[in-house]
């Protein structure tokens, strides 16, 4: 079904001036503002209304942060009690009654036998100093310094996370290969490459000769999200866990983007059944607030006071809007909805995919799901698969945004369309961005056949 593009009220000077002014000021290094040039000015659940009247559907929700969309009405009364009460705003890591109640939330969701012997470290706003708390714990505790990471991964953009990510280039971690059905190392994908990823890790720590000294830890994602919506097959997670704990390797779940019911449990770890050392924590827990944390077995605390600090560790709103966020998550079974609708949309999405041979690969789990985009004409005879078209994932995801749909981009050439929509998504508003993808998908198609066209013929 064909989705006309919403026709904007009146476009105003204050959203062209903002967006100017933007450009002049800020940084070379921002992101999200190059692809998706709207000025956001009033937004609830699933949809932003921009300074000049538009209206879109956003299936970015703050890179996976708002399980609830936009200003849901249990945060904004979060909030408001606290700032009603007269209670401190910023506290550094005093206790305080709004702090206990997140944290006793969070346990509350937590693998049992995790919570039943966990410690908390409340960190700097962001995930990515969680990231370099949990490295800094691990190797603390096992007075060892290397690191098992792996390719794809994303942990944050400071030096030691950077470290572990998959597009690091100096580097003091040892690199494991993940394993991708769609574009598997070994080239075989499904059990047999996983196995084959197991066994190669396995090897690395046994070798004697293998060049990596016993590891402080193994960190990694239930399933990766800026490596292009790869989730980490259960058997292999549980490997990875065996592996680990033989050898008295710390595991460390990285669970920034996939925690709060994103993946269609809890925690990404639980399809496995898994229980790591660590889990680091951020985005979704804040409620869409600032808020990080690390959840790690006590055995580990072994630091000592001041090991890891941060100014603004005691986010009080961050906590208030957290606790009623992970609560409603649990009350209302919003993960199990996850579950249900995202294999929904992910069904659609394959369907699709028969019809138009750009699409390579649908995945996902829960509402974090990924459509690798390809190049099916320029594959080399040899190729297992097509190589990936960035070009015409750029240009979905403009058409996207033309038909008020917002999406996000990642995977290893920045090919995959990313949608990670609030799991309060309604059946009909899943429609709307399924019938919406759709169509800018086809127009990008054609726009992309025209130019290829122009050029050939030049």
């Amino acid at each position: 079904m064909a989705v006309t593009e919403p026709a904007p009220v009146a476009p105003t000077s204050t959203h062209e001036g903002i967006l100017r002014r933007q450009s002049l000021r800020e940084s070379a290094a921002r992101t999200y503002a190059r692809s998706l040039p709207i000025v956001p000015v009033r937004a609830r659940g699933l949809t932003i209304e921009g300074a000049d009247g538009r209206r879109y559907l956003d299936c970015l929700s703050g890179a996976g942060t708002l399980a609830l969309g936009h200003n849901h009405p249990v945060v904004l009364e979060a909030i408001k009690k606290v700032i009603d009460s007269g209670a401190p705003l910023h506290v550094l890591d005093l206790a305080t009654p709004v702090k206990d109640a997140f944290t006793t939330e969070l346990f509350a969701t937590l693998p049992r036998a995790l919570a039943q012997d966990a410690r908390i470290q409340f960190c700097g706003p962001a995930g990515t100093d969680a990231v370099e708390a949990a490295l800094k714990l691990v190797r603390t505790a096992t007075g060892r310094s290397g690191l098992l990471a792996f390719t794809g991964a994303y942990h944050g953009m400071t030096a030691g996370a950077l470290e572990a990510s998959g597009g690091a280039t100096d580097v003091r971690v040892t690199r494991l290969p993940f394993p991708h059905d769609y574009r598997c190392p070994f080239g075989i994908g499904g059990e047999r490459g996983a196995e084959l990823a197991a066994r190669w890790t396995e090897s690395l720590l046994d070798d004697p000769k293998s060049g990596v000294p016993e590891p402080a830890g193994m960190i990694l994602e239930p399933v990766q999200g800026e490596g292009g919506v790869i989730p980490a097959p259960d058997e292999w997670l549980r490997r990875m866990r065996a592996i680990t704990a033989d050898r008295s390797i710390p595991l460390i779940a990285d669970e920034v983007q996939t925690g709060v019911g994103r993946t269609g449990t809890f925690w990404g770890v639980e399809h496995s059944g898994i229980v790591p050392d660590v889990m680091v924590l951020s985005k979704a827990i804040g409620g869409s607030l600032p808020l990080a944390v690390v959840v790690y077995r006590s055995g580990l605390d072994v630091w000592q006071p001041g090991a890891h600090a941060g100014t603004f560790r005691g986010n009080q709103l961050a906590m208030a809007a957290g606790a009623a966020t992970l609560a409603h998550v649990r009350e209302n079974r919003l993960a199990e909805r996850a579950a249900t609708l995202g294999a929904r949309m992910l069904a659609s999405l394959q369907g699709l995919a028969a019809a138009h041979p750009c699409i390579g690969d649908v995945r996902g789990r829960g509402l974090m799901i990924g459509v690798e985009l390809v190049d099916a004409d320029s594959a080399a005879p040899d190729a297992l698969v097509p190589p990936p078209s960035p070009r015409l994932a750029a240009a979905v995801q403009q058409e996207c945004l033309h038909r008020g749909l917002i999406v996000e981009l990642g995977g290893r050439h920045a090919g995959v369309v990313r949608l990670l929509p609030p799991l309060t998504l309604t059946d009909e508003q899943a429609v709307a961005v399924l019938d919406r993808f759709a169509d800018a998908l086809a127009a990008a198609e054609r726009s992309t056949q025209r130019r290829t066209t122009t050029r050939q013929s030049q």
